[in-house]
């Protein structure tokens, strides 16, 4: 699930980022008001972490301009200010939720999921394809009952590609799901992941889950 954090403090933005990215989440930083726009409005994100309080356009600007866009995506606001007429204009502006700051990164977490919960069309935590399961709140997988170990970024394209099983999906777009907007999306090191992650999952088996559509991408048939 790829994150957006907009958030002027340094050590807060990185706070935020390291601890999503140990939760499996693919998170982009941005530093001021403006950034924060452009990047809400010209890329796909799964969620938007908001701060009010920004250089060059406030949080609300911004969360307005993206509602404005019909751009549904969750956002959760943060502010030092924790006032009810705050909380109040933020979530008339169109924001799901709000965090006060200082926040235990441990309730930041279990918002953010709460928030993708929610938006999610599949509510079950479990995704499946044939024999192959992945649990997105334990981050585990197995196959025929037996686990398969993974690294932060092999799991991060398996639930990308679960979430979007019997659909090719693009090696660009994949890039962009699993990396940050600064990643150089024409290195192969997507293909390095890929046949890591095949001979995980379909090694020693005659269906194979995770295939390759040359020269367009690729898709995890629900066998």
């Amino acid at each position: 699930m790829r994150i957006l954090v907009v958030e002027d403090e340094k050590k807060v933005a990185s706070f935020i980022k390291k601890g999503l990215e140990e939760d499996y989440y693919s998170v982009d930083v941005a530093m001021d008001g403006k950034e924060g726009t452009r990047l809400a409005l010209s890329e796909e994100y799964d969620l938007i972490i908001l701060d009010i309080m920004l250089p060059f356009k406030d949080g609300i600007s911004i969360l307005k301009d993206i509602r404005a866009e019909k751009i549904s995506t969750p956002v959760l606001m943060l502010t030092a200010r924790d006032n009810v007429a705050d909380k109040v204009l933020g979530l008339d502006s169109g924001a799901d939720d709000y965090l006060a700051k200082p926040f235990a990164f441990d309730e930041l977490l279990a918002r953010v999921r709460a928030l993708l919960r929610r938006n999610s069309i599949e509510k079950n935590t479990v995704l499946f394809a044939g024999e192959l399961q992945l649990d997105t709140q334990t981050h585990k997988a197995f196959r025929n009952g037996d686990e398969i170990q993974l690294t932060v970024k092999e799991y991060s394209i398996l639930e990308f590609l679960l979430r979007n099983k019997n659909r090719v999906i693009s090696r660009t777009v994949l890039t962009e799901h699993v990396y940050d907007y600064h990643f150089d999306s024409d290195t192969n090191v997507i293909d390095v992941y890929i046949n890591k992650l095949r001979n995980k999952i379909d090694k020693g088996f005659d269906n194979p889950i995770l295939q390759t559509v040359r020269g367009v991408g690729y898709i995890i048939k629900d066998n």
